[in-house]
C-alpha cells in the first residue's frame, strides 16, 4: 500500500508543480508552499522512512482502540458486522474463504502504521498523535499474537517486528510467465466434442421403520427418567447458589463484563460469537461448550482436565495469553482484582 501512497503523493506534488504554468496561462492559482506539499507527504515506507519519533504500549493502545476504533472493529479487533476484522485468520490464506487481517495477510508493519495515521479513525482522520498511533498499532499486533502484552512499539524498534506474512507476496510476472496462455484464439462454440452424463444423484430413504419397544429400549427409558430427576436436583441446587450471590457484586460484574460483550454472550438466548457463550462456565470443564470451535491450546487444557473454578478463572482473566499460550483470546486482561472477582460472581449468576 505504501507504494500506491507514494504514487499518489508524487502525482499530487507533480500537479502542484505544474500549477505555475497554468497560473501564467489562465491567471489562476499560485505555486504550492512547502508546508502544503508536506501536508500531503505522509507516507511511511517499509524501511521506516517517514516514521515520526514516538512510542506506545499495548495497554495504552487497548484504551485508545476502545475509544476510537472499537465501534467498527470491535474491542478486540474482531470486527463488528461487516466492518473489517483486524485480527485472526491465521492459516486461512489457502482456504476457499480466507480471512485476511493484519496478522494473517499484511506483509509490512509500515502499511498498518501509515493507514492508521493517514485515514483513521473513520470520520476524523489524522486526528491522532503519533504516540496514540504507535499504541494502537501495538495493540493490533498484540491482538494477532505477534507481540506480548508488555510490548511497547516505537520508531526505534519498529523494524524489529516481523509480520507473519512478510514472505507471502511475490512479484507479479504474469505478463511474461503466463503469456503463452494468451496466444491462442479463445473457443466460443463447439468446444467439446461430446457431453456425457457421468453420475446421477441418488435419494436414499434413511427414515427408520417403527418397531415395538424392546427390553433394552425400556431399560434406557428408565435410565433417562432417573437422569432427568438428577438434573432437576442439580438445577434446584444451582438456583439456590445463585440466589445467595451478592447483588452488588453482580451489578458491578455486569459493568465490567461490557469489556467482554463483543465476543461473549450470557443469559437467555446467548449465542456463540468470536468466543463461546458463557452460561454455566464457572465450575465447568474447559472447552466443553457445545457448538464452539476451540483453539488447540484450549483443547489441550481440556484434555489435561482444566476446570474453570474461581481460582483458574481469576488467573485467566488477569492475563489470558500468559495463562494459556496459544489462546485465541485477544483481550489483554483485567488489571484490578475487584473487577476480576466481580466478573466471576456475575458469571455465576448465569448458572447454566
Amino acid at each position: 500500500m505504501s507504494k500506491y501512497h507514494k504514487l499518489f503523493t508524487a502525482s499530487a506534488i507533480g500537479l502542484c508543480m505544474a500549477f505555475p504554468a497554468y497560473a501564467e496561462k489562465f491567471g489562476l492559482g499560485r505555486p504550492a508552499l512547502p508546508e502544503e506539499i508536506a501536508a500531503w507527504d505522509l507516507d511511511v515506507a517499509p524501511d521506516g522512512t517517514g516514521l515520526p519519533h514516538g512510542s506506545g504500549d499495548v495497554f495504552t493502545g487497548e484504551e485508545v482502540f476502545a475509544e476510537q476504533c472499537a465501534i467498527c472493529h470491535g474491542d478486540f479487533a474482531e470486527g463488528v458486522d461487516n466492518w473489517p476484522k483486524l485480527a485472526g485468520g491465521e492459516g486461512t490464506l489457502a482456504d476457499k474463504d480466507p480471512l485476511k487481517t493484519v496478522g494473517s495477510y499484511w506483509p509490512y508493519l509500515s502499511t498498518v502504521w501509515d493507514y492508521v495515521n493517514r485515514s483513521m479513525p473513520f470520520g476524523n482522520a489524522q486526528s491522532l498523535e503519533p504516540d496514540d498511533v504507535y499504541a494502537m498499532v501495538a495493540y493490533i499486533l498484540y491482538s494477532n499474537d505477534i507481540v506480548d502484552d508488555e510490548f511497547t512499539l516505537s520508531h526505534e524498534n519498529f523494524l524489529e517486528v516481523e509480520m507473519p506474512n512478510a514472505e507471502g507476496f511475490i512479484v507479479d510476472d504474469r505478463d511474461t510467465s503466463e503469456a503463452h496462455f494468451w496466444t491462442d484464439e479463445p473457443c466460443m462454440k463447439d468446444c467439446k466434442e461430446s457431453v456425457e452424463i457421468t453420475m446421477r444423484a441418488a435419494v436414499l430413504d434413511v427414515t427408520p421403520e417403527e418397531t415395538e419397544l424392546n427390553a433394552t429400549e425400556a431399560q434406557t427409558t428408565v435410565q433417562e427418567a432417573s437422569a432427568e430427576v438428577e438434573v432437576e436436583a442439580k438445577e434446584e441446587s444451582a438456583a439456590e447458589e445463585i440466589a445467595a450471590l451478592d447483588p452488588e457484586m453482580i451489578e458491578s460484574g455486569e459493568k465490567v463484563f461490557k469489556k467482554c460483550k463483543s465476543c461473549h454472550q450470557v443469559g437467555e438466548g446467548a449465542k456463540h460469537r468470536t468466543g463461546p457463550a458463557l452460561n454455566g462456565i464457572i465450575g465447568a470443564n474447559a472447552g466443553a461448550v457445545e457448538g464452539f470451535k476451540y483453539s488447540k491450546a484450549m483443547k489441550a487444557a481440556a484434555d489435561e482436565g482444566l476446570v474453570w473454578n474461581d481460582e483458574e478463572m481469576a488467573a485467566f482473566l488477569a492475563k489470558p495469553k500468559a495463562y494459556m499460550k496459544g489462546t485465541r483470546m485477544s483481550f489483554a486482561g483485567l488489571k484490578k482484582e475487584d473487577d476480576i472477582q466481580a466478573v466471576i460472581v456475575y458469571l455465576k449468576s448465569f448458572g447454566g
